[in-house]
């Protein structure tokens, strides 16, 4: 129906099939984003096992590695999943539960990859400085990727979204 308004298609003169190819158009860019990333970060992730290093970890870091690698690949999954998703509903006319479906396992990917970063950067930091702030650190890095991910993008949601 023409003249779709709401919050993501205030003052848009377009179609809900119009909207849905939109919106779809711009999670795919956010996604391409974020899947390399994740992509980099796994495959790295997946070699560190086979390093002379590795062996030496403590039980502790051992199992944080598991952990890291195990949420890597749960935020690969989620973050490729709407690319599956889309190629399988494909041509069912379904595109905006399709679109919806893909930013839930986008938001759910970047869940993933934020848990992924954050004990990524704990093991490293505990194995490269042995420091009672590695959890500090790793704290503060944490809250910038809850403001610069979450919270900037929410208050900006509620400072700047018109009442319909």
């Amino acid at each position: 129906m023409p003249g779709v308004s709401g919050a993501d298609g205030a003052g848009r003169d377009e179609t809900a099939e119009e909207r849905a190819d939109r919106q779809w158009q711009e999670l795919i860019q956010e996604i391409r984003v974020a899947q390399t990333g994740v992509q980099i970060l796994f495959g790295f992730l997946l070699t560190v096992a086979f390093t002379p290093v590795f062996h030496g970890l403590s039980q502790t870091d051992k199992t944080i590695y598991i952990v890291t690698v195990v949420l890597g690949a749960l935020a690969t999954g989620a973050l490729i999943g709407p690319v599956a998703f889309h190629r399988i509903v494909s041509g069912r006319r379904i595109k905006p539960e399709a679109v919806a479906w893909a930013a839930r396992l986008t938001l759910a990917g970047l869940i993933l990859l934020l848990a992924t970063c954050t004990a990524a950067l704990l093991l490293v930091l505990r194995v490269a400085t042995h420091n009672a702030l590695v959890p500090w650190l790793v704290g503060g890095v944490l809250a910038w990727y809850l403001l610069c991910w979450f919270a900037l993008p929410l208050w900006a949601r509620i400072r700047y979204t018109a009442e319909n």
